[in-house]
């Protein structure tokens, strides 16, 4: 391929627009714009082979987009990317856009390479014989395609890709999430961040009668109630400030498969209310819309928190939980778990493996001792960052010594038993220090000076703990 080949990627996301340009520039020259009004400006004045445009832009939708450039640009060849495998829009406009090729996040980079590279092919065999080809795919082509993606993916999520010993404590979780696909029913999933929590949701779809249908995830503490309403429950153009289009939310394109929220505990009070009703009626409603649309979605939940302890103290509501925690399952940490630990580090060194050309052949003794007795925090993703690392500084392919492990790993640590007590009293510690929290401001009306002084405590020390608790009641900070 030479450089006179030509990709305009457009991309409202600025680390899409890296990701994009760092793999193609090799072989293309890519040039990479934000806005549909700025391609507009590079089809006017650049040769351009091949367009790469994402779908969901805010101003205007990639297939609309498309569907523009065909009229007034119809040479370079068409292709659309996507994060949601199951866009109805995307395969409703693929004949008016004269798309050729249809890709989804996450993208594989030589696959996407490939299709790319082929496109330019194409362009270049158009102008050869002079003929405008229609190189479109059919609706049902497209179908097919997501079709065979949503196969690869059931095998990828299998339950049997859930790693771990026969006598492991996820062995009896496997066991009873499984019983949870043969029922459509709400499912909760806890534990700690790291855990696999997303990796369980995913087995329980594809294992569920609903696994021909979709699979969409939105994580619930990463957006404000706004925009997280519009994530889920879609749009109208100028529903609010930055609603450029129409959108269609998630529950939407979940119709007839599953929704995974993950963090559910993060939500707003207000937030909690509009949910409650989603699933209790079977609609939904996009901001600035006026009828109700009805959808057919299995909710999975996921949550790091206690959401009998939110429900308790108030921030999170009861009823709601009672509907969402239907099939309550959860999910030990990677503490717990110690003889797992080599079967998982086995696994995700053949993946790092893969990704980085390597073929390390395995940790020494002493290596996957250390690895089975360190406390690991942040779970199974903490474990995947450190042999990353070792596998980075590691000189050759042979087996991974100790001394590429962290400092932190290396330290001496309290065994798995004083770990798991010490957390333990912590826990309970913490449980009587806000309790007498309360309890003093409870007695004293709110006010902070009165109950730091019976506790013995400063009065800024005594802030720093009711923020840290979460105490919630009318305070004062006075004197009297």
């Amino acid at each position: 391929m030479t450089s006179s080949s030509t990709v305009l990627v457009i991309d409202d996301e600025l680390r899409s627009r890296e990701a994009l340009q760092r793999v193609l520039s090799d072989e293309f020259d890519v040039i990479c714009v934000s806005r549909a009004k700025e391609a507009e400006g590079v089809l006017d004045g650049e040769l351009v082979q091949v367009i790469l445009c994402d779908h969901r832009m805010a101003g205007e939708s990639g297939v609309d987009f498309l569907k523009r450039a065909r009229i007034s640009w119809p040479d370079p060849i068409r292709i659309i990317i996507s994060g949601y495998t199951e866009s109805e829009d995307i395969i409703a406009g693929v004949n008016e856009a004269g798309i050729y090729q249809y890709i989804t996040k996450p993208w594989e980079p030589e696959k996407l390479i490939a299709s790319v590279r082929d496109a330019a092919q194409l362009y270049r065999y158009q102008k050869e014989v002079g003929a405008g080809l229609d190189n479109k795919p059919s609706a049902e082509l497209l179908k097919e395609q997501i079709a065979t993606r949503r196969r690869k993916e059931k095998r990828l999520f299998e339950f049997s890709r859930i790693i771990h010993h026969p006598e492991s404590p996820v062995a009896p979780v496997v066991a009873l999430a499984r019983k949870a696909t043969e029922y459509d029913i709400s499912v909760l999933i806890t534990g700690a961040s790291g855990t696999g929590k997303e990796l369980l949701a995913r087995a329980i779809h594809y294992g569920s009668d609903r696994a021909d249908k979709p699979f969409v995830v939105q994580n619930c503490g990463a957006l404000p109630d706004e925009l997280l309403e519009s994530e889920l429950f879609g749009c109208k153009k100028g529903a609010y400030t930055g609603a450029y289009q129409d959108r269609v939310g998630l529950f939407e394109l979940a119709n007839g498969g599953s929704i995974f929220l993950d963090e559910i505990g993060e939500t707003s009070a207000a937030f909690q209310v509009r949910l409650l009703r989603v699933l209790q009626e079977g609609e939904i409603r996009p901001l600035g819309a006026q009828r109700q649309r009805k959808v057919n979605v299995r909710l999975i939940a996921a949550t790091n928190r206690s959401l009998e302890d939110e429900v308790a103290v108030g921030r999170f509501r009861r009823d709601l939980y009672y509907r969402i925690a239907a099939f309550p399952i959860h999910l030990p940490p990677l503490c717990e778990r110690p003889r797992d630990i080599e079967l998982i580090a086995m696994r995700i060194l053949a993946d790092v493996n893969r990704s980085f050309r390597r073929g390390v052949k395995g940790f020494t003794v002493e290596t996957l001792a250390r690895l089975s007795s360190y406390d690991w925090p942040g779970n199974v993703r903490e474990l995947h960052n450190e042999i990353q690392r070792m596998v980075t500084l590691s000189e050759n392919d042979g087996l991974l010594s100790a001394s590429l492990l962290s400092p932190r790993i290396l330290a001496p640590r309290l065994t798995n038993g004083a770990a798991s007590a010490a957390r333990m009293l912590k826990t309970r510690v913490e449980a009587l220090e806000r309790e007498m929290i309360e309890d003093a401001l409870r007695r004293f009306d709110g006010n902070i000076s009165r109950a730091s002084e019976e506790l013995g405590l400063s009065r800024v020390g005594m802030r720093n703990k009711i923020e840290r608790y979460g105490v919630e009641r009318d305070l004062r900070d006075d004197e009297e």
